[in-house]
């Protein structure tokens, strides 16, 4: 399912979503948590993000690892697998931090305009989870890069 999409390995394709969605999910919950008065216009953008983000990056990482299973069987030399190794490790720290974000971002969500608002949430506890938005936030964006830049390099580097 996740080795190839039209013949095209399905990583290269996928990592296009998570290279976007990421940095949107990041930028909204963040600016929904920073500032008040945009909610009621960010909240639905939010909540869409913080579901299919985290879904996309685990279809992202799923195909890599099967891509990865391909070079490996291919005979690919094991200098060049410990650099995909290691682009590896940095997609599985960006997927754990995206669901974390997108919780996060749910969570404020669901106190703030969700279902379960309620009036007795104190103010402190929404700049908290804003806080914490914002560290997984950067945190993401920083894993993303690590990411992207790694696989890149491998790619136009000329090592695949």
């Amino acid at each position: 399912m996740f080795k190839e999409i039209n013949g095209l390995p399905g990583h290269v394709l996928v990592i296009h979503a998570v290279v976007v969605f990421v940095p949107l999910l990041a930028l909204l919950a963040s600016a929904y948590g920073l500032v008040p008065r945009w909610r009621p216009r960010l909240g639905w953008a939010v909540v869409i993000l913080a579901v299919v983000t985290p879904v996309v990056t685990w279809v992202a990482t799923e195909s890599g690892e099967a891509f990865e299973a391909v070079l490996a069987g291919k005979g690919y030399p094991p200098d060049l697998l410990a650099k995909i190794g290691e682009h590896a490790a940095y997609g599985v720290t960006t997927l754990r931090l995206t669901v974390a974000l997108a919780v996060a971002a749910l969570v404020l969500w669901a106190l703030t305009s969700g279902p379960v608002r309620t009036r007795r949430v104190p103010a402190w506890a929404t700049w908290l989870l804003t806080a914490v938005i914002v560290a997984l936030s950067g945190f993401a964006l920083v894993y993303v890069y690590l990411t992207g830049d790694t696989g890149a390099a491998s790619v136009w580097g000329n090592t695949l």
